[in-house]
Order: C-alpha cells, then sequence, then structure tokens
C-alpha cells in the first residue's frame, strides 16, 4: 500500500480508504519487530507496539458491533488487557484478528445505504456525551480513523525508542522500495548494507 490514500469517487469510499491506510501504518510498526520488541514499553507509558494493535481491532470490532446493533456489555478488565499482548499471544495471531476485523467493517458499511443512520450512544461509559441518543455511520467511521491513527502515532514514537525505525523508512523496507540518496530502507540492528 503506498504512502499516501489514493483517489476515491464517494464519501464512503474515501472515509473505509482512510481508515485502512491508518490501520496498515499502525501494523507498520510492528514490521521486524522481535517478540520482546513487540512487548517493550520503552517510554513514560506502558503502551507497546502489540497492545497497541490489539487495542485498535479490539476498538474497531466494538464499534461495528455497535453499529450492527450487536452491542457487548463494556467489560472494563478486558479493556484495559487489550492493551497489551497476553503471555502466548502472537502478534501473527493478533494481526490476523485485526484484518478479520478489517474484513467484517468493510461488509458492514457496504450493506448500509445511509451514513447518516443512527448509531446509538453508549451511556454507560464515561467518555461519551450525555446529551445525545445517536451518533451516525459516518461519526463512527470519522471516529475509528481518529483513534487508530492517534495509536499509529503512539505506537511511531515506540517504535523509534525500541529500535530508531521510522514511518518512511519501514514502509520502504517492508514494500521493497529501492533505496535512494534521501532514504534508505529500515534494516534490524547490527545488518550492513550491502
Amino acid at each position: 500500500m503506498p504512502g499516501q490514500v489514493g483517489a476515491f469517487s464517494n464519501e464512503r469510499e474515501g472515509l473505509l480508504a482512510y481508515l485502512a491506510q491508518m490501520r496498515y501504518v499502525l501494523r507498520l510498526t510492528a514490521y521486524g519487530l522481535t517478540p520482546e520488541q513487540l512487548r517493550a514499553a520503552p517510554t513514560a507509558s506502558p503502551l507497546t507496539i502489540g497492545g497497541l494493535i490489539k487495542h485498535c481491532a479490539s476498538t474497531e470490532a466494538s464499534w461495528i458491533d455497535t453499529v450492527r446493533r450487536e452491542p457487548r456489555p463494556v467489560d472494563y478488565q478486558a479493556y484495559a488487557d487489550n492493551f497489551r499482548l497476553a503471555d502466548g499471544e502472537s502478534i501473527e495471531d493478533v494481526l490476523a484478528h485485526y484484518e478479520r476485523v478489517a474484513e467484517r467493517t468493510e461488509k458492514t458499511i457496504a450493506e448500509i445505504a445511509d451514513l447518516g443512520q443512527d448509531v446509538p450512544v453508549d451511556h454507560s461509559v464515561p467518555w461519551n456525551p450525555k446529551d445525545i441518543d445517536n451518533w451516525s455511520v459516518r461519526w463512527v467511521l470519522l471516529h475509528l480513523i481518529q483513534e487508530t491513527a492517534r495509536h499509529a502515532g503512539h505506537a511511531d514514537i515506540i517504535r523509534e525508542a525500541v529500535d530508531g525505525g521510522t514511518a518512511y523508512p519501514i514502509m520502504a523496507a517492508a514494500e521493497n522500495w529501492p533505496d535512494s540518496p534521501w532514504m534508505q530502507k529500515w534494516q534490524p540492528s547490527g545488518e550492513q548494507r550491502g
């Protein structure tokens, strides 16, 4: 996937394209890391790259459940646990789950005729406003883009603290872009350029 969202012909396509792009750049922060590095919290925050990817997958799944009017009760312990990889949980499992979540999102949104369709506000959680009763599907998609982008930024900072890797060199390595005088592909520490 390129570093920028391509052209799109309508609002629905654009919202889904930007959400897909944010998922992609978040997933890239895990590229080439060891299981230990995926669990590392090298900043003042307890956040980890693996945990952020897991959280974004869980959050998107929950919002799509709400759009489909199949909401699950909020389990605050599960919410806290989805910010870290569990013992024995691999990044491959988390990324496969995230892919299934993305496919379900795409399918759900394709089945909705009007992006203005009401989505009920969950008043049981403290972060939702009490003075409105409904979001729209459009609002949910914009929120998912915002949520994923925010956490992709967190993951970028963590990644740089883990091994010095930054977004475009990592993308260049993942997509095998040719090296240029102004950008070289990320390589694991200790590897020499040939």
